[in-house]
């Protein structure tokens, strides 16, 4: 008996060692294919590091963005490179950007509220211009259906305004690259042209917060997981733009309870804006050089009634108030909510000031968007 329950002993040992060898097998496959799946994402986020990289040694604004945009443009092009967009990584950039908006809103920012009034009013005029304007140009002049040139010209933010057109019955090609190039053309001439009229520097040669080494690790822990919180908890009350403003309310939240008093260390600004600027450099992949070029030349007509509307009422509010020039220009500069609050961050604008006017901005494209396609929808 002794002798056969040592066999059974030994036997259910190799059976449950062969188990747990397959086990290790499968898991080791799983991730090798993972791996495999991810490493391009990696690859794009290498080359969109090395174009930063490029871009800070030629000291031009906005480095790490601008670079990141131009290299993934080019490798693109090249058939051979495996590249992925890292768009799993812009939901938790968007977040860390809130996070750094909210420290913004101190106690001491309540007191100047009231005086952001008159210029958040100013937005509604701002937005229903740049749309009316912008469909007449698309329907008008490049022949769009009224649909397409609608969700076209809206000023709101690419993903949110080609998920609109196709759940509205838009061409979603047409939405898609019509919007992915005003950001682009924003985000390449915004920088210049901050830089030659207000004579703020954008090469990215100064510090944007700490560095890392200085950062209290414990406060960097806290603002990982309240923006983790503050962005998958406005996901589930489907907050527009809440990727953004769910970590901002929050940071708002805990930086004026004296939770926490440092921002996210410079090296994680960094990454955020290689991500981003990595993430935008894919809009015209998989499109011919010619094709690009068609849509960048189609483009300029709607980008020139972007300028004078936007100048316009730069102009109007800088008469009228005493804000600063950079803060008014970002304000009012109808491109990405992240991309335009991060260059408020760089050039250490008036935060809160920017932020609640894209905020306002988001909220009437995204409420006003649906009930306009209806009334287009009626008049054909």
């Amino acid at each position: 008996m002794y002798r056969i329950a040592k066999i059974g002993y030994s036997w259910l040992f190799l059976m449950i060692i062969k188990i747990k060898l397959k086990v290790l097998i499968l898991v080791w496959v799983d991730l090798m294919q993972w791996f495999k799946g991810f490493l391009p994402v990696i690859v794009s986020l290498l080359i969109g590091s090395i174009g930063g990289m490029i871009f800070y040694m030629l000291k031009t604004p906005l480095p790490l963005i601008l670079g990141s945009i131009t290299a993934i443009s080019i490798a693109s092009r090249f058939s051979f490179i495996k590249l992925k967009s890292p768009k799993f990584f812009s939901s938790p950039a968007r977040a860390i950007l809130g996070i750094t908006i909210g420290s913004a809103f101190n106690p001491a920012i309540l007191q100047y509220l009231g005086s952001f009034l008159s210029s958040l009013l100013l937005v509604i005029p701002f937005v229903f211009m740049i749309t009316f304007f912008g469909m007449l140009y698309y329907w008008k002049f490049l022949k769009f259906d009224k649909t397409s040139a609608y969700f076209s010209a809206m000023p709101g933010g690419l993903l949110e305004m080609v998920m609109l057109a196709e759940s509205l019955g838009a061409n979603v090609y047409k939405v898609t690259l019509a919007q992915s190039t005003r950001l682009m053309l924003i985000v390449f001439t915004l920088p210049f042209i901050i830089e030659h009229i207000v004579g703020i520097s954008l090469s990215g040669r100064g510090g944007i917060t700490h560095p890392w080494a200085q950062a209290d690790k414990l406060e960097v822990l806290i603002l990982c997981v309240c923006a983790v919180i503050g962005w998958r908890g406005a996901l589930k009350l489907k907050m527009p733009g809440g990727t953004i403003i769910g970590p901002m309310i929050l940071g708002a939240v805990i930086y004026s309870l004296g939770l926490v008093s440092s921002r996210p260390p410079d090296e994680i600004i960094s990454f955020v804006q290689i991500i981003l600027g990595t993430t935008i450099g894919f809009v015209f992949v998989g499109i011919s050089l010619k094709e690009v070029f068609r849509v960048v030349i189609n483009t300029l007509g709607y980008f020139a009634i972007l300028v004078i509307i936007s100048g316009v009422f730069v102009l109007l509010v800088s008469s009228t108030t005493n804000f600063p020039l950079v803060s008014i220009m970002l304000a009012f500069s109808p491109g990405g909510q992240a991309e335009m609050n991060l260059i408020a961050i760089i050039v250490g604008a008036n935060l809160p000031y920017v932020a609640l006017h894209h905020i306002l901005r988001m909220f009437l494209v995204m409420s006003v968007a649906p009930i306009f396609v209806t009334k287009l929808r009626d008049t054909r």
